[in-house]
């Protein structure tokens, strides 16, 4: 599959930033998701593969704020590592040009392990392996996201004010930009979301219903404390667990048991 694939999802017009009340819950939900996950048996997990595994972080987080995830991924198996560019702070220079770096960077990585890498980003780092599974899809075998708002504007998140500290300007995109992180990446796509996340719409954050080998998985969670819960780990393991070029929809327990719901 080569191109994009662009289905029917909720209209912006049709939802908004979540409440700033439920924002401000945020650090404190996130800390009791980290806790909470420190009592999580890691023993059930499926076993990885060893293939690459890059991740990318949100806006205005880190390495460190990536750490608990991406070591959990290198104790199942992975050769799981980091972007490799410090602090998120938005786009550095033209998009296009900072989107093609990233590639680029990507690209090292699965050369230097001979395999291809499944891309997990979260809110604004999903967008990068979103658009970098576009751009170069032999590099992604697949892309997870975490509370990546890739439907939305910039009113669809609470996050807008963040950005312009972080950056020095205004988030400015247009409308054919838009569209293209809207549509499906050509490759095996799971976007992970909340309907409690304080940050950015969770309606902004779903693949079309009947997009190919695309897919919805919903928990509960706060959107800091989407890196780290014990719920998003499980649906994390499992995607990446699929041998290569098998991918199937994702039917954990936690899911019949309406913890978790994939559409």
């Amino acid at each position: 599959m080569s191109a994009s694939y662009t289905g029917t999802v909720a209209s912006p017009a049709t939802f908004c930033a979540p409440p700033l009340a439920l924002m401000g819950l945020e650090p404190m939900r996130a800390l009791f998701e980290y806790v909470h996950t420190g009592l999580m048996d890691r023993s059930r997990l499926p076993q990885g593969d060893g293939h690459p595994v890059v991740l990318f972080p949100g806006l205005g987080a880190d390495a460190m704020a990536l750490e608990p995830l991406r070591r959990l991924c290198c104790d199942l198996g992975y050769a799981a590592c980091d972007w490799g560019h410090g602090c998120n702070t938005g786009p550095r220079g033209a998009v296009e040009d900072w989107l093609d770096q990233l590639t680029d960077c990507v690209a090292r990585t699965v050369a230097r392990h001979g395999r291809s890498a499944s891309l997990v980003g979260w809110s604004l780092g999903g967008i990068y392996a979103r658009e970098i599974a576009r751009r170069r899809p032999a590099l992604a075998r697949q892309v997870i996201t975490l509370g990546t708002p890739f439907a939305g504007r910039g009113e669809h998140t609470n996050v807008g004010v963040i950005y312009q500290m972080l950056s020095g300007r205004r988030p400015e995109i247009d409308e054919s930009l838009l569209a293209r992180l809207a549509a499906t990446p050509p490759v095996p796509t799971t976007s992970i979301y909340s309907r409690s996340d304080g940050v950015v719409a969770w309606q902004a954050c779903r693949e079309a219903e009947d997009a190919p080998q695309a897919e919805n998985v919903e928990v509960q969670a706060s959107h800091i404390g989407l890196v780290w819960h014990s719920r998003v780990w499980s649906v994390v393991a499992d995607r990446l667990a699929q041998p290569q070029g098998q991918w199937r929809r994702y039917a954990g327990a936690g899911a019949a048991a309406g913890t978790l719901r994939a559409h």
